[in-house]
């Protein structure tokens, strides 16, 4: 399997897992808390299949990459990135974050800049920021996220097995979730690593985006369902919107978080969509 060597601990390598499927401009997508690059496969045959190559990494700490005690933070998370792209000399390449990787691409693009990047898509993200402030009245209380780690910490299998229905919106009237895909969502959250499962709640619950997203200067797509459980829309896409110049806001009625699957050929079809419009952008450029 891939591998790169991020970072040391301890005189230990840190090594990404990535797939890196097909050939042609390169799409790079960061992962949700707490799954892995498999919550992208939908997404990366489809595209792959269209003249894409499409690059998922396993977040350190989640899936089949190292489990370091340190580094489970934003910074990290987008310099582990950075890493990624130069190793593989990824030129305009499209980064694609759901959730808390929506963050990760965030914080990327505000550490690192666009001259690597053509173009930027927020799929139910985090930013610009998920807890409640004074300056953000529209999040939520750092009692949620305490009850997250509590929950976590209590018992961690249970847990992701109970996440997963809103996550997917399976607790809906009328909703029809599979079984296999909620295992699914178990079995990547159990991969990841104990710790690296508490620290990434802080991560993706108090980190600020918002100077970050100020930092975009590449088509942003931002795409959010309206009925997300997870990470709610008004705190989130509603605002991102707005800090970013030029980007074009897509709620989908009714759609949960984890609407790459659930919903995956609406997905897709946005995502091509928006794809080939940059691609005829630089076309005439």
């Amino acid at each position: 399997m891939p591998y790169i060597t991020v970072a040391k601990e301890n005189s230990h390598n840190i090594d990404l897992y990535y797939k890196d499927w097909g050939t042609g401009q390169p799409v790079v997508f960061s992962h949700g808390w707490p799954l892995s690059a498999d919550a992208w496969e939908d997404q990366m045959v489809f595209l792959a299949s269209h003249g894409y190559r499409c690059i998922a990494h396993d977040r350190r700490g989640h899936g089949r990459s190292s489990q370091p005690w340190n580094g489970n933070d934003m910074d990290t998370y987008a310099d582990d990135l950075a890493v990624l792209v130069e190793t593989l000399n990824l030129q305009d390449a499209i980064h694609i974050g759901h959730s808390t990787g929506g963050g990760e691409v965030a914080r990327y693009i505000g550490r690192h800049g666009t001259q690597r990047v053509d173009k930027a898509v927020l799929i139910g993200a985090v930013p610009p920021l998920m807890l409640k402030t004074s300056a953000n009245p529209g999040g939520l209380p750092i009692d949620a996220f305490d009850q997250l780690r509590a929950a976590v910490l209590g018992d961690r299998a249970q847990f992701f097995k109970d996440l997963s229905a809103p996550f997917y919106g399976a607790n809906r009237p009328g909703a029809k979730i599979s079984q296999g895909l909620r295992d699914s969502f178990w079995l990547q959250g159990m991969l990841a690593g104990f710790n690296a499962v508490f620290d990434c709640i802080k991560a993706f619950s108090e980190t600020d985006f918002t100077e970050d997203l100020k930092r975009f200067d590449v088509p942003t797509f931002i795409l959010h369902g309206d009925d997300d459980q997870i990470v709610p829309i008004g705190a989130s896409a509603m605002l991102s919107s707005k800090m970013v110049k030029g980007s074009t806001l897509k709620i989908i009625p009714g759609a949960p978080h984890g609407m790459c699957s659930t919903l995956k050929d609406q997905v897709n079809r946005e995502l091509l969509e928006f794809l080939g419009q940059s691609q005829k952008q630089s076309r005439v450029a």
